[in-house]
Order: structure tokens, then C-alpha cells, then sequence
């Protein structure tokens, strides 16, 4: 009972923030360890320039059914000689909060992500939002990449790097396959369906059929966004995300 009363109160935001081991997340890894993780939001390489409040540590945490459809996914991809590699997966409430404060501050942020955007205008094109289903552990942001591809080189936060429309080798280190932007790129470029070249166009069908044949659905404005349906009326969590448990 006390821990049940303990997932109410973080739900409906009057308690402190509880170890994900209190709600109704898993860890990624533990369901599928072969999918790549990268949480960008965990280090500097973002939009913001800072590690976003809520990410203690660069882990993906989704809800069970989530974590199992994208084991699938990633079963089909491995076949292929493909994988899947995740940017986001569960988003606290409090991030999420966090982006629209900064949007609405005089902070600068790093413009390699919004190259052609003016900052002032990311909420209002839709860019940011208050509300996102990362927050119920039921969205996750994803590319390709080889399978068993090498790490990316490490990102360097005093080096200046191309923008996110630009070509990838000026971009920042990134070992996904080349989908015509960055991740997180605030342009037009990231939709679904734009004008890309036609490998990237390419790669990001593949991704988009592999991910819509386990149930997801990707959001047209950001080719590496998926919800997964069944599980979007899921409550939002506002938990830290936390590190992987020794066992």
C-alpha cells in the first residue's frame, strides 16, 4: 500500500522524485541490450549546452509493452545487418519543463540545432511542446546504425561543429547512418517526408516500416520520433532517470 501511495504522490507531482524502480519502468537493457543507447540529454551534446535536470544518468527507461515491441523491431533490423540506436526514450516532466522554460529564456542554447529556426519561435512551430508521451515512457527517439558499429568519436563540448542541416561529417560525432539531419534538429529538414537525398530518403524508410510493423507511430515533423499507441494513456512520470542497478 505505502508504495503504491508513494507512485500517486510522484504522479500527481507533491512528492519527491522516486528511484525509477518505483514506478512502472524497465531498463532498455534488460529487455534488449543489443539496441545502442546514447541519451543526449544526459550530457552537453543538446540543444540547451547543459545535462538536462532529470537525467542522472544516460539510461533508457520505457514501460514494458514499449521495451518488448522495440525488441522486435530491432530482431527484424538485426536480420538485415542493421540496428536500432535510441537518443530518448522515458523523459521526466521536469526536462520536459525545462525545455519550455529555456525556450521562453534569454538563454542562447547551441544554434547548430535550430541553424535556420530563430529561438524564439520553437514553441510556437511546435518544436517544443509542455506536454510529450516521453514522459509516460511510451515515445522513443531512434535512428539507425550499423550492426555492431563502433562507437562514435566523444564529443568534444569546446569544439565548434556544423549544423544539425548540414553534411554529417561536419556534424557532431554520431555513428548512425546518414538521415539527412541530426538528431533534435529544429528545421524543416527533420520531417519525415522532406526533401532529402534519396539514400536518405531511403534510410528513413526503413526505418519508419520497421518501427510502424511493431505498432509504432512516428510523428511526421521528426523522422527519428515514435509513439507507441496502446500505451500513450499511460499517467506522465516525473522520476529521475537513474543509473542501470548493480545486480
Amino acid at each position: 500500500m505505502l508504495r503504491l501511495a508513494l507512485l500517486v504522490a510522484v504522479i500527481i507531482g507533491f512528492a519527491a522524485p522516486a528511484h525509477a524502480a518505483d514506478v512502472p519502468l524497465v531498463y532498455l537493457r534488460d529487455v534488449d541490450p543489443s539496441i545502442a543507447q546514447d541519451i543526449r540529454y544526459a550530457t552537453k551534446d543538446n540543444f540547451t549546452g547543459f545535462k538536462v535536470p532529470g537525467y542522472l544518468a544516460g539510461e533508457c527507461l520505457l514501460l514494458g509493452p514499449v521495451a518488448k515491441a522495440l525488441k522486435k523491431v530491432q530482431a527484424d533490423l538485426m536480420e538485415r545487418g542493421l540496428s536500432l540506436k535510441v537518443y530518448d526514450c522515458y523523459r521526466p516532466q521536469k526536462a520536459v519543463d525545462a525545455f519550455v522554460a529555456w525556450a521562453n529564456s534569454a538563454a542562447p542554447g547551441v544554434s547548430r540545432f535550430f541553424p535556420r529556426t530563430p529561438k524564439g519561435e520553437l514553441l510556437k512551430k511546435g518544436y517544443i511542446e509542455p506536454v510529450s508521451n516521453h514522459s509516460r515512457g511510451a515515445a522513443v527517439d531512434v535512428t539507425l546504425v550499423a550492426a555492431f558499429a563502433a562507437s562514435a568519436k566523444p564529443f568534444d563540448p569546446l569544439k565548434t561543429y556544423g549544423g544539425c542541416i548540414g553534411p554529417q561529417g561536419q556534424r557532431a560525432p554520431d555513428n548512425s547512418l546518414d538521415m539527412g539531419t541530426g538528431y533534435d534538429c529544429f528545421d524543416e529538414m527533420a520531417a519525415t517526408d522532406a526533401n532529402v537525398s534519396p539514400p536518405q530518403k531511403k534510410l528513413r524508410k526503413a526505418l519508419l516500416d520497421a518501427m510502424s510493423k511493431h505498432g509504432f507511430k512516428n510523428y511526421k515533423g521528426e523522422w527519428w520520433h515514435f509513439g507507441y499507441p496502446p500505451a500513450e494513456k499511460a499517467p506522465v512520470l516525473n522520476v529521475d532517470v537513474t543509473g542501470y542497478p548493480k545486480h
